[in-house]
């Protein structure tokens, strides 16, 4: 999970910590690269409004060195991108902020066990 705002951060880590997920959590999207050469993820979730850098640069990095690698974006601007026809390439899918916890759970377990 990559966000720069901690609270944000923490709500999302606790949503999936209570069913069952193990989490690993940074701040940015430098953190995320590096937490990324360290290990392998089922999936990651990022933050497109980030300090750094935006959430669908962060997916462009990652997929550039595992294309396969699934990514799900959450962001307040979602229906933004949409509209404007700019959705992330290298992002597989896009939650928009506010989220159904339901609906959220739901796609994670979608995306983390696709294969």
């Amino acid at each position: 999970m990559v966000d720069d705002e901690a609270l944000v951060s923490d709500s999302i880590c606790r949503i999936l910590v209570l069913v069952h997920y193990v989490v690993e959590t940074v701040t940015s999207a430098k953190d995320a690269l590096a937490a990324f050469q360290l290990g392998k993820f089922d999936l990651v979730i990022t933050d497109y409004e980030m300090a750094d850098t935006k959430g669908d640069q962060l997916a462009a990095a990652i997929k550039a060195v595992a294309p396969e690698q699934p990514i799900l974006m959450i962001t307040a601007y979602g229906e933004n991108l949409r509209m404007a026809g700019s959705f992330p390439l290298a992002v597989d899918s896009v939650i928009s902020k506010p989220f159904d916890v339901r609906d959220f759970r739901e796609k994670v377990h979608q995306m983390a066990t696709k294969k």
